[in-house]
């Protein structure tokens, strides 16, 4: 059975990859990975506040009045402790490279150029073999234009990519009023992978304190439609490798993602919810399901549902939306 897929032009052993999670803060556990059966890893995000002039001025406008609302102490984490500096950041990548065989992609995340094109390239030089874009960007502003957010993206992109030779991929939000002509624009500007889709952590309301809390949730299965069908749109319309990261928890998430278009799987809320020998445990269930069905290799299905391949290719557009409303019977 081969296993094997590749991904930003990496050859990888099999499609599954950890996504960026605390599963990467240390060698042991990024060697821990290898050993489960990854492919490869997506570091641990290194955010912009951590690596520009900018978090300084967060601090003090965060910080300016504490002494009146002690609240206002608890909205962002202390940018020197959380997770590592950059300069730990830049040496964990060198020290996870001679310790593993597998490729390590190194995430960078935030909403400017500003530090990241520096610290592009030194997470280049550090040795990893791809660089994961994540902009995390929630724009608020009721001036700001679709077009201008839009931009964002494009800009970060051109800037990253005339900076360093390794491959390039941008982890998206899926609320842009054009997802496919996104996916185009960054297409055209060189993007080797789209890692669809990015989770916005929203905020939850202690009624009872009248707090506004975090509250981590990790994702669920049912969480695969939407990049599931997002992929099986864009795939063969858009050049670019794709990667599915929401709601991949089981080995038949893990086929539907192939099958839609996706090259590789990642996975984080599985392996920090059941630990990290799902990994091994979902490539045999794969494999087992692939010689039932006859499946020589990943290769022969990637992309094999998406709209493609199939002839009902309205089901992924607006007509499978009439026909799941008018297939839903009230319980009586």
């Amino acid at each position: 059975m081969d296993m094997g897929t590749e991904y930003l032009g990496m050859t990888l052993k099999n499609p599954i990859v950890p996504s960026s999670s605390p599963l990467s803060h240390s060698v042991d556990g990024i060697r821990r990975l290898e050993d489960a059966g990854a492919s490869a890893v997506v570091m641990y995000s290194l955010f912009e506040e951590q690596i520009t002039s900018e978090s300084f001025y967060l601090d003090y406008y965060l910080s300016h009045g504490t002494d009146s609302y002690a609240e206002s102490l608890n909205y962002f984490p202390e940018m020197q402790t959380y997770n590592v500096g950059p300069d730990e950041y830049l040496d964990l990548i060198f020290r996870a490279k001679q310790a593993v065989s597998i490729p390590i992609i190194g995430s960078l995340n935030g909403t400017s150029t500003g530090g990241w094109i520096d610290y592009a390239c030194k997470i280049e030089e550090a040795g990893a073999d791809a660089l994961e874009l994540n902009v995390y960007y929630i724009p608020t502003s009721t001036y700001l234009m679709g077009a201008e957010v839009e931009y964002i993206y494009v800009d970060i992109l051109h800037d990253v990519k005339n900076a360093i030779q390794i491959p390039v991929a941008m982890k998206l939000s899926p609320y842009f009023s054009s997802t496919a002509n996104m996916a185009q624009r960054l297409a055209d500007g060189g993007v080797n992978g789209l890692v669809l889709f990015n989770r916005f952590y929203q905020p939850d309301l202690d009624i009872e304190k009248l707090e506004v809390v975090s509250r981590l949730v990790l994702s669920g299965s049912d969480e695969l439609r939407l990049p599931l069908c997002w992929v099986g749109l864009l795939f063969g319309k858009v050049d670019v490798d794709f990667a599915i990261t929401s709601g991949v928890h089981t080995y038949r998430d893990a086929l539907k993602g192939l099958m839609a278009g996706a090259k590789v799987t990642m996975m984080a809320s599985e392996l920090l919810q059941n630990g990290i020998n799902r990994i091994s445990e979902i490539l045999e269930e794969m494999k087992r399901w692939m010689e039932e069905h006859e499946y020589s290799s990943v290769r022969q299905m990637i992309g094999s549902m998406s709209q493609k391949n199939v002839i009902e290719t309205a089901a992924f557009e607006r007509a499978n939306y009439m026909k799941m409303l008018a297939s839903y019977r009230p319980l009586r």
